[in-house]
């Protein structure tokens, strides 16, 4: 992922950790620390697994981008609410990136395939996971209705089983991306849901 990519994606993810601190009322402070763990909490997860310094302790972009997006939610989040469906597309292209480079870092750093896979998801949601416990809510990971983690678990698959053909480089990066980009967006074009357990109905 080049920094710029990274950087966009980053800063979707923190608009919308942002947007939820708006929502349940917090102040300033809240907002930001919500903006900053929504966008970088997954890669650190990340890293501290790998056992190498979070790349969002080093470079300062990966701390001034979520105080912009805090700001901007701060003061202009009824616009930016409404300008949520485009919002959604950039986060779900961050999805694809996050859990592409997740799961490359993983490999570059020799776990196998699975574990990488699994690091891959964390990169991609593990933000959202952090986002929900700080604002109270149930993350939504642990239900995943609208399918937020499955298209992030087939683009670190589609990374691990290319690294492993040799297949690296932007070309694997792009392709598992889109993989979990594409899958993303007609899931919520489709509304596609997970299925829940046999004879639990869905809730009202």
């Amino acid at each position: 992922m080049t920094p710029v990519l990274d950087l966009v994606g980053i800063f979707v993810f923190a608009l919308s950790g942002a947007l939820e601190g708006v929502r349940k009322r917090l102040d300033a402070v809240g907002i930001a620390v919500l903006a900053f763990f929504t966008a970088v909490g997954g890669g650190i997860v990340r890293d501290l697994f790998i056992g190498v310094q979070p790349a969002a302790l080093r470079d300062t972009g990966y701390l001034l981008v979520p105080i912009a997006a805090a700001v901007i939610a701060f003061f202009w989040h009824p616009q930016v609410e409404r300008a949520m469906p485009g919002v959604l597309v950039f986060d779900a292209a961050g999805l694809g990136l996050f859990c592409a480079v997740g799961t490359s870092k993983a490999l570059h750093y020799g776990l196998a395939p699975m574990h990488a896979v699994f690091l891959g998801v964390c990169t991609a949601v593990g933000g959202g996971v952090i986002r929900d416990v700080l604002s109270g809510e149930k993350p939504t990971l642990l239900y995943d209705r609208e399918l937020y983690a499955v298209p992030a678990m087939l683009g670190s698959a589609m990374m691990a089983a290319l690294y492993a053909l040799e297949v690296r480089g932007f070309a694997a990066t792009l392709s598992s991306a889109v993989l979990a980009f594409a899958f993303r967006m007609l899931a919520m074009r489709h509304r596609w849901r997970a299925p829940l357990a046999r004879g639990v109905r869905e809730r009202e």
